[in-house]
C-alpha cells in the first residue's frame, strides 16, 4: 500500500454524494486510494462526479442512484457495492437536509422529510452495512452537526434529528466496538454548500466566512484511515462560532 494512498484496496460508500460535503468526501477518499460508491438521488450529478474522480484520482467508482428513505433502495446500494468492490470498508452517512423552522409553523410534510432522510436514512444504511463492516473491521462515519450538540432555537426538529444521529452513532459504537468496527461522528457548524431551505449556505456566506466542504471531507478521510483505535468525535466549527454564546 503506497503511503500516499492509505485507503488503496478499501471500498467506501458516501451517501448524499452529489454535492457539498458528500462530493468533497468522495474526492478525499478517492485521493487516498479508495474505490467509492456514490449514492444520492441526482444521477446526472453522480455521473459527473464519477468522471471527475476518474480524471483527478484514477479512481474506481460505482454510480448508485439511491433514496436513503427507501429501505429496498438502500439494500440494493449495499449489495451492489459489495458485489462491485468485493466488500465494504467505509460507510459515510452524509445524506441530510433541513426544512422549515419554528415548530408551530412546520408542516407535517417538512417534519416527515427531515425525519425520513436524517433519521430513517441513517438507520437503513447502517443496518444494511454493519455485517460487511464487521467482516472488514471497517469504519462507520456519521456527519452530525453543531445542532446535535447545542440547542438550536431556529429549527428544533432539525436539531433533534442530529441529536438522534449522534446518540445512535455512539450507541452503535458501544455495540460493535468489540467486533473491530470504528464509529466516528463529524460535527460541522455552517458549511458553504447547497444545504438550507429558502437560502442555501452557499448563497448566504462568502468564501472564507464559514467552513468549506473540503475541510469536513479531510476530517472524514482522517477517520476513515484509522485501523486500530478510532476517533470518536470530531468538531469542526468556524472559529467565531462559540462567540455566539
Amino acid at each position: 500500500m503506497a503511503a500516499d494512498q492509505p485507503l488503496a484496496g478499501h471500498a467506501a460508500i458516501v451517501t448524499g454524494a452529489s454535492s457539498g460535503i458528500g462530493s468533497a468526501t468522495a474526492h478525499a477518499l478517492a485521493r487516498d486510494g479508495a474505490d467509492v460508491a456514490l449514492a444520492a438521488r441526482r444521477e446526472a450529478k453522480l455521473e459527473e462526479l464519477a468522471d471527475d474522480l476518474e480524471t483527478d484520482h484514477g479512481a474506481t467508482t460505482l454510480v448508485a442512484p439511491t433514496d436513503v428513505t427507501e429501505e429496498d433502495a438502500v439494500a440494493e446500494l449495499i449489495d451492489g457495492t459489495v458485489d462491485a468492490f468485493g466488500g465494504l470498508d467505509i460507510l459515510v452517512n452524509n445524506a441530510g437536509l433541513a426544512r422549515g423552522s419554528a415548530v408551530e409553523e412546520l408542516s407535517t410534510e417538512e417534519y416527515r422529510t427531515m425525519m425520513g432522510v436524517n433519521v430513517d436514512g441513517c438507520f437503513f444504511t447502517t443496518r444494511a452495512a454493519l455485517p460487511h463492516l464487521r467482516a472488514s473491521e471497517g469504519n462507520l462515519i456519521f456527519v452530525g452537526s453543531f445542532a446535535g450538540q447545542y440547542p438550536r432555537p431556529f429549527n428544533p426538529v432539525y436539531a433533534a434529528t442530529k441529536w438522534w444521529v449522534r446518540g445512535f452513532a455512539h450507541s452503535v459504537a458501544g455495540a460493535v466496538g468489540e467486533a473491530g468496527v470504528g464509529v466516528t461522528v463529524v460535527n460541522p457548524s455552517e458549511v458553504r454548500t447547497e444545504f438550507g431551505d429558502d437560502e442555501s449556505f452557499e448563497e448566504r456566506f462568502d468564501e472564507g466566512e464559514v467552513t468549506e466542504p473540503d475541510e469536513i471531507a479531510d476530517a472524514i478521510a482522517f477517520a476513515a484511515r484509522q485501523d486500530r483505535s478510532t476517533v470518536s468525535e470530531l468538531d469542526l466549527f468556524r472559529r467565531d462560532k462559540l462567540s455566539d454564546f
